[in-house]
């Protein structure tokens, strides 16, 4: 599966992967140890830096939330009207990407995302009780739309260091639909990262010019290398040249199947391959942490702050 002869053209962001086995490549499966030792979940998190764990979820109440979801978007106009809820096709002209109010008082979202077996596993993970972010950040990816490379941390990184992420399918997603990629190694090239790793998208220049459109809510982020600029918080919009920098490949499965979860540490760059199929495609991304660890306040309590103008701080530039 890992012969470029193999495999259909992959992109992301519209760039063309390279596919050759030293460029690309399948997440390694973890499933094995996901009731195991936390010792040996935590050794294989801190080896690869992240944690793919096929089947984690019972798939029925992935199902219930995938259906629930989808009648909210079709009931919203993102969905195409000639065709059934279930088949998640887009609807024309629509363009959606992060839809996060999808996920309020989603009972059944929730129920697969903070029940007990997920709360139970992150406890074993992290060697005690643990805690997860109020606010959930669901997505339904319109075709053409992916997510360029990050890392967590410029997002949420005032809390614990050790916070960790699961992304959810919500659906069964192939290559052509297009889900996350994890870079191989990445979550050790600290070397080379380090500057971006330190940056925080709602620090802003206090001196600079935009200090008073971000203070009004009139701008949202702006570069840390140039803050004439907007910033969206990724390292690049060039999956390939990152890669060709940081070296590693970049790491996907052949297909995500609901139940599924894919588990990353907040240093680890990932991104999405693009959507090229007909239909949006569903997923979430869920934080944990341990419960006697600092968190970040933007994104926690009743009514989250979030990237608003209460989570904004100044620095002198």
């Amino acid at each position: 599966m890992n012969s470029s002869l193999e495999l259909p053209p992959l992109t992301t962001r519209g760039k063309q992967l390279d596919l050759s086995p030293q460029a690309f490549g399948f997440l390694r499966d973890s499933s094995e140890i996901a009731q195991g030792d936390g010792d040996a979940l935590r050794e294989r998190m801190a080896s690869d830096g992240y944690l793919y764990l096929p089947g984690l979820l019972n798939r029925s109440e992935v199902q219930a939330a995938r259906a629930e979801t989808l009648q909210r978007l079709f009931d919203g106009g993102w969905l195409h009207p000639d065709f059934p809820a279930s088949e998640a096709k887009a609807a024309p002209e629509q363009r959606a990407y992060f839809v996060p109010d999808l996920a309020k008082g989603n009972a059944p979202l929730h129920s697969a995302l903070y029940g007990p077996p997920m709360m139970a596993f992150f406890e074993n993970l992290l060697g005690g009780p643990v805690r997860h972010f109020d606010f959930t950040w669901l997505r339904a990816v319109s075709p053409g739309n992916s997510t360029a490379p990050h890392c967590d941390t410029v997002y949420m990184g005032r809390g614990t260091p050790r916070l960790i992420t699961a992304w959810t399918p919500l659906g069964d997603i192939n290559l052509t639909t297009g889900g996350l990629m994890v870079l191989e190694n990445s979550h050790r090239r600290g070397d080379v990262l380090g500057s971006y790793l330190q940056r925080d998208v709602d620090s802003f220049c206090a001196n600079g010019p935009n200090a008073q459109k971000i203070a009004e809510g009139k701008m949202t982020w702006e570069s840390w290398d140039d803050p004439t600029k907007d910033w969206d918080g990724s390292l690049t919009h060039d999956a390939v040249a990152l890669r060709e920098t940081l070296g590693g490949r970049w790491l996907t499965a052949p297909e995500f199947r609901m139940g599924d979860v894919l588990l990353f540490a907040i240093n680890t760059v990932h991104a999405s391959l693009d959507n090229r199929s007909d239909c949006i495609r569903l997923s979430s991304d869920t934080r944990y942490q341990r419960a006697d660890e600092p968190a970040d306040e933007r994104w926690v309590g009743d009514a989250p702050t979030a990237h608003g103008t209460a989570s904004k701080r100044g620095r002198i530039c």
